[in-house]
């Protein structure tokens, strides 16, 4: 039965209708605070999960990209530590409790160098960590023609090598893996060979020359180096250290087997080579592709001015192609060669004395109109 708000004459009971609403009131209002409380309790809650979460773990997509070095065997605490140290996650803990989330997860992360982002989640992070497009490799580039020396200044900038490192990395002959027929003293000097490594981490001296040699040791094989030798009538040192002034004196691809040629007549001659490079080699200055009489005047093995025959050892360290012109020389006759434009590499070539002036006289006027560009 509906509730009844009049009196008996029939008017309006305001303190019936007072009451009623009254009640419904206190029950609207008890409603409201129980539903506004428990949003209030929900809130709070939420409230309190985001400060513990951002006191643990960061939250979004991460800021500025950072590469990050994994090492080699590192247990998933370490990993996550070197992620903190680079600011990548917030807290050791949070990464390791993540993997842990994951059954097999850990067995999936490597050593290695990884591009990720500062400041992001450790579930995140770890995603990235498995993504092989996300491994960044350690790669360091030699240029044909260097010296030793200058491969191990490349070497240091790069892969933070000291030349004490790798100088008694080099010491250790038998570790190098020359082959047979390298000079008794186990010098390196030309079997470091000009390439693009990648380098595996950590880093080791040993490691980074031995790759070199290896390759080396590959192309040698690729080529027939040794039987090319023979061919020649040559040993395959002697091959080498040809292919070594071959690079420093080639100003152009098409100059090397011409070049090799001019060498191996020059030798059946018994005439002295008189190469520039080789005298740069002796005094260890390589900033000019000419030299000055002083120069030409440096008692050393290597001024093949003074000394007839290949220097001792190979010269610089020569890339496949130079290798190749030592093997296939030209079969031209001529016993002089001049680049007569270091701009162009343009080099001519001559049988006797008398057309190596007219080259030599063509190379003084390029250098006149060249001023600081020749000794």
């Amino acid at each position: 039965m509906s509730p009844t708000f009049v009196d008996n004459d029939g008017q309006p009971d305001w303190r019936k209708i007072g009451y009623h609403a009254r009640s419904a009131f206190a029950v609207l209002l008890s409603v409201v605070v129980l539903f506004g409380g428990g949003w209030f309790v929900v809130h709070k809650v939420h409230e309190a999960w985001i400060a513990w979460r951002t006191e643990s773990d960061y939250i979004g997509e991460g800021k500025d990209e950072v590469v990050v070095v994994i090492p080699k065997d590192a247990t998933v605490t370490q990993i996550g530590d070197v992620l903190v140290e680079n600011g990548v996650i917030k807290s050791t803990r949070t990464f390791q409790s993540v993997v842990g989330r994951q059954p097999g997860m850990g067995s999936k992360l490597q050593a290695g160098r990884f591009r990720l982002r500062t400041e992001l989640p450790a579930e995140t992070a770890l995603a990235m960590l498995v993504e092989p497009t996300n491994r960044v490799a350690l790669k360091v580039t030699i240029p044909e023609g260097r010296v030793r020396t200058q491969q191990w200044e490349i070497l240091a900038k790069e892969l933070g090598l000291t030349e004490e490192q790798l100088t008694a990395a080099a010491s250790d002959h038998k570790e190098m893996g020359l082959p047979e027929w390298a000079g008794g003293d186990g010098n390196l000097e030309g079997f470091l060979f000009p390439e693009t490594y990648e380098v595996e981490e950590p880093v080791n001296a040993s490691g980074v020359l031995k790759q070199q040699v290896n390759q080396f040791n590959k192309v040698a094989s690729t080529i027939k180096l040794e039987e090319g030798a023979k061919k020649l009538e040559k040993t395959p040192y002697e091959v080498l250290i040809a292919a070594s002034i071959v690079e420093k004196e080639a100003a152009r691809p098409e100059d090397r087997p011409k070049i090799a040629q001019v060498l191996y007549n020059r030798l059946g001659k018994d005439m002295p080579l008189q190469f520039d490079s080789t005298v740069h080699y002796a005094i260890g200055e390589f900033s000019h592709v000419t030299t000055t009489p002083e120069d030409r005047a440096t008692d050393s093995p290597y001024n093949t001015y003074k000394v007839k025959g290949l220097p001792p050892t190979p010269i610089s360290n020569p890339g496949q192609a130079a290798i190749e012109a030592a093997l296939n020389p030209s079969g031209d006759d001529f016993l002089y060669f001049t680049t007569v434009d270091l701009d162009t590499g343009e080099t001519r070539y001559s049988k006797d004395e008398a057309g190596h002036a007219e080259n030599v006289e063509l190379f003084q006027q390029w250098c006149q109109s060249h001023q600081g560009r020749c000794v």
